[in-house]
C-alpha cells in the first residue's frame, strides 16, 4: 500500500532523528512523574541507541502480522469532508520484505479477480525490493526491508539541532522526550535527507527498551519529488504515529495519523485527513494465508469473521 508506507517512511525519518511538534491545541497525552529527578542520559548515546535498537525492532517485527485499516477524508475548498474511503490491508513479510495486501476496499472483500491482480502486485513488490536490497548490499549502503536507503544517526545531528531532553511517562512507561528543529541550510544527499532538513518537532523514546514509541512532527515547507510527480507534501502537513510493545517482546505499528496534503506518484494521496490502525496482531511463520476473516474490520476494530455457511435443506429422496 504505497500511500501507507509514504507516511510510515516519512514519520519514521521523525522519530529517528527525534524530529516532532505537538499539534497545536491537543490534549497532553504525557504527565510529569517523580523520575524527573532521576539524571537524563546523554543525548548523543541516547540516539545512536536509538538507530540501533529501531533496527531490532524491525528484525522482531517480522515475526508478526497485524491487520491495517486505513480512512481518508477528502476536504472540500471549505474545509467540510466530501468523500470518505476506507482500505483494509494485512501487513507481513515476504522473503524478508515487508508488505501490506489489500483485502478489501470501502467495506467490501476483493473478488476473486482483484485478489488475484493484489497477489500479483505483491509478488512483484517483493522481487523489486529484493533487486534493491542485493543492489545496495553490494554498495556497503544501508536500506530498511524494502530496499530503501537508511540516514545514518551520526548524519541526523548534521541535519538538525537537538533541544530540551526531558523525562516524561508515556503509556505508563519512563519516556524521554527531545525537541528537533531542521536546519533549513544543511547540506543534503538525497531527498530523504531534505525531509529531515524541513522537519520540526518532539520524539517520544522508552527509556528502557531504548526504542521510539512516538513521533509527531510538520514540514516546514513544501516538500516534491520528481517536481511532485513522484511525492509532493504541502507546508504544514502534520504526520502524528505511535507504536506499542505486543507481547513483551516487538514494538510494532499502532497507528498512523496526518493532517494536510499529500501524494504520491499516480496511486493515491489526500488533502485532508489520512488515519491507519494497527489491530490483531498474531504471530507469523510460515504461511502468507490469512485465514478466517473477510478482510473487513467491524465496529470494535477488529476483522470480522467470516460466518459459516448456512446448512442447505436436505435434498429428498425419490
Amino acid at each position: 500500500m504505497v500511500l501507507g508506507r509514504v507516511i510510515c517512511s516519512a514519520v519514521l525519518v521523525v522519530g529517528l532523528a527525534g524530529a516532532a511538534m505537538r499539534a497545536q491545541g491537543a490534549p497532553p497525552i504525557a504527565s510529569p512523574t517523580a523520575t524527573d529527578e532521576k539524571p537524563l542520559p546523554e543525548l548523543h548515546p541516547l540516539i545512536m541507541d536509538l538507530d540501533k535498537n529501531q533496527k531490532a525492532a524491525e528484525a522482531a517485527a517480522e515475526n508478526y502480522t497485524y491487520h491495517l485499516h486505513r480512512t481518508i477524508e477528502t476536504l472540500d475548498g471549505t474545509g467540510n469532508v466530501k468523500k470518505t474511503e476506507t482500505l483494509d490491508m494485512e501487513s507481513l513479510t515476504i522473503d524478508g520484505v515487508r508488505v501490506d495486501r489489500t483485502v478489501a476496499r470501502n467495506g467490501k472483500p476483493l473478488t476473486p479477480e482483484e485478489a488475484k491482480k493484489e497477489d500479483e502486485r505483491i509478488d512483484k513488490e517483493v522481487a523489486k525490493a529484493r533487486e534493491r536490497r542485493a543492489k545496495a548490499d553490494a554498495k556497503d549502503r544501508a536500506t530498511d526491508s524494502r530496499g530503501d536507503q537508511l540516514i545514518t544517526a551520526s548524519r541526523f545531528f548534521e541535519l538538525g539541532t537537538f533541544s530540551n531532553e526531558r523525562r516524561e511517562e508515556f503509556n505508563g512507561r519512563p519516556t524521554i522526550l527531545v525537541d528537533y528543529a531542521g536546519d533549513p541550510n544543511a547540506k543534503t544527499k538525497n531527498p530523504a535527507e531534505k525531509a529531515v532538513r524541513d522537519l520540526v518537532g518532539t520524539v517520544w523514546i522508552d527509556e528502557a527498551d531504548r526504542t521510539m514509541t512516538r513521533a509527531d512532527g510538520h514540514f516546514l515547507n513544501d516538500f516534491k519529488i520528481g517536481g511532485g510527480l513522484v511525492l509532493d507534501i504541502r507546508k504544514g502537513t502534520h504526520f502524528s504515529m505511535s507504536e506499542q510493545k505486543v507481547n513483551g517482546e516487538a514494538w510494532l505499528l499502532d497507528r498512523i495519523d496526518a493532517d494536510g496534503h499529500l501524494r504520491a506518484l499516480l496511486f493515491v494521496g489526500f488533502t485532508g485527513h489520512f488515519h491507519l490502525a494497527a489491530t490483531d496482531y498474531r504471530k507469523f511463520h510460515t504461511t502468507s494465508s490469512i485465514v478466517g476473516t473477510n478482510g473487513v474490520i467491524g465496529a470494535d476494530g477488529k476483522p470480522v469473521v467470516e460466518p459459516p455457511p448456512e446448512p442447505q435443506p436436505a435434498t429428498p429422496k425419490p
